[in-house]
């Protein structure tokens, strides 16, 4: 059956270049991945309510960066890509 189905560039470009390496289809490729999603075990429910994101994250070296907020990330990537 055909369908068309609207993926992230980026996700789009990551299975192109994973089916590339394993020498599949790129149809193949997102096949094996959705039955193997679709037969693993359901994750629990969330629990209702709003998670809370960490003020600050501390690295491996024990200095502390902030944490930022989804925008936030958003709008570093959408930078980064376009060069900025």
């Amino acid at each position: 059956m055909r369908t068309t189905v609207e993926l992230p560039d980026d996700l789009l470009r990551r299975a192109k270049a994973v089916a590339a390496l394993r020498g599949i289809k790129l149809k193949d490729l997102i096949t094996s991945c959705l039955e193997k999603g679709l037969s693993s075990p359901e994750k629990e429910p969330q629990k209702s309510g709003k998670r809370r994101l960490p003020k600050e994250i501390r690295k491996a070296t024990g200095s502390k960066i902030p944490a930022l907020s989804n925008a936030e990330l958003e709008k570093l990537l959408v930078q980064d890509n376009r060069g900025i």
